[in-house]
């Protein structure tokens, strides 16, 4: 039987939504006592996408054992709305929404995993995500709930709608995400909003956007890479939005990569170099420093080439990396 929520939020976590469990051991104490631990003990918990493992064609569960295998605690996957046979033979990372979400929980209670995001990112501005994006962002939303997972992340395409203005786009993007939203409401699941593509790069959309709901069921999956190659400095961008954070993606860009499309794209899918190895190392440490600083608690997704070199030298960067800057100096 899956867990539900106390009554009412601890009274120093109240910014916090109620949300299901995720798994078992600490997570099946009352929810309102781990909400007073957290608060107590704020720190960033490092965990791996699934996705890292798409370009080596690993399906979903060769991607959880590798991922227990480096002793990391959370993961993140893709979500398919209906079937994609190339998962289906096991080539893809990501999971049907067609499939038993209990089964999944089970799979990754005996590994010791638990899912701190669904990926259920259609692109949602614009007319095709009235079409698609919100039936695929709301059945992610059941199917995390389901999970015991907190969070579905949604984002905007690579390239603005042709023939609408930003103005004609904020409107249809709000009247997608109001539908979302009664849904994240109901099953206590939050959404994310990743920076992506062009309209979620802007930060004035990106506020104007949460502000228009001022929702605890909205909120922002803070992207190092995408914010970077999009031509930003990440700390601006997560300075900016640092109310809305609820999780991050870690990734890294190498020079060759930053040199050919910085200020053109606006995302990319992970970094072929290891976290700490790329240009956008520095960054990356300033922006955990900043989230350190202000005592923010929450889950970061290594994004990165998922060799077991790549892998292994991200992890060891990003244990150090996390860590508050006194601790750090310690070390040294």
């Amino acid at each position: 039987m899956l867990h539900v929520c106390g009554a009412r939020a601890a009274a120093n976590a109240r910014s916090l939504p109620r949300r299901p469990l995720a798994c078992r051991g600490e997570f099946d104490q009352p929810l309102d006592l781990l909400r007073r631990k957290s608060y107590l003990r704020r720190m960033i918990h490092l965990g791996l996408h699934t996705d890292n493992w798409r370009p080596l064609s690993v399906g979903f569960e060769g991607a959880c054992e590798k991922i227990a295998a480096t002793g990391l605690k959370h993961i993140e996957f893709c979500a398919i709305h209906g079937q994609n046979f190339i998962a289906a033979l096991g080539y893809d990372p990501g999971v049907s929404l067609q499939s038993n979400p209990r089964a999944i929980r089970r799979f990754l209670d005996q590994r010791k995993l638990r899912v701190s995001q669904i990926d259920g990112s259609y692109p949602m501005m614009g007319p095709n995500g009235s079409a698609y994006g919100v039936q695929y962002v709301t059945q992610s939303i059941r199917f995390a709930a389901e999970l015991g997972c907190p969070m579905v992340d949604t984002v905007d395409g690579a390239f603005e709608t042709p023939g609408m203005t930003r103005k004609e786009v904020f409107r249809v993007t709000c009247d997608n995400y109001r539908q979302c939203l009664s849904w994240a409401e109901d099953y206590k699941v939050v959404i994310n909003v990743e920076p992506h593509g062009p309209y979620t790069n802007d930060i004035g959309f990106m506020e104007r956007l949460f502000k228009h709901f001022e929702s605890e069921w909205l909120r922002c999956n803070f992207d190092t890479g995408n914010t970077f190659i999009a031509g930003h400095d990440p700390l601006e961008y997560c300075q900016a939005l640092r109310k809305y954070i609820s999780h991050c993606h870690i990734k890294d860009v190498s020079p060759a990569l930053a040199a050919a499309v910085r200020g053109e794209e606006t995302g990319i899918g992970c970094s072929e170099v290891p976290v700490g190895g790329g240009v956008n190392a520095e960054n990356i440490q300033r922006c955990l420093d900043y989230l350190n600083e202000t005592r923010w608690d929450g889950v970061v997704s290594i994004e990165c080439h998922g060799s077991d070199a790549n892998t292994a030298a991200s992890v060891q960067w990003m244990k150090a990396a996390v860590k508050p800057k006194r601790a750090r100096a310690r070390r040294k």
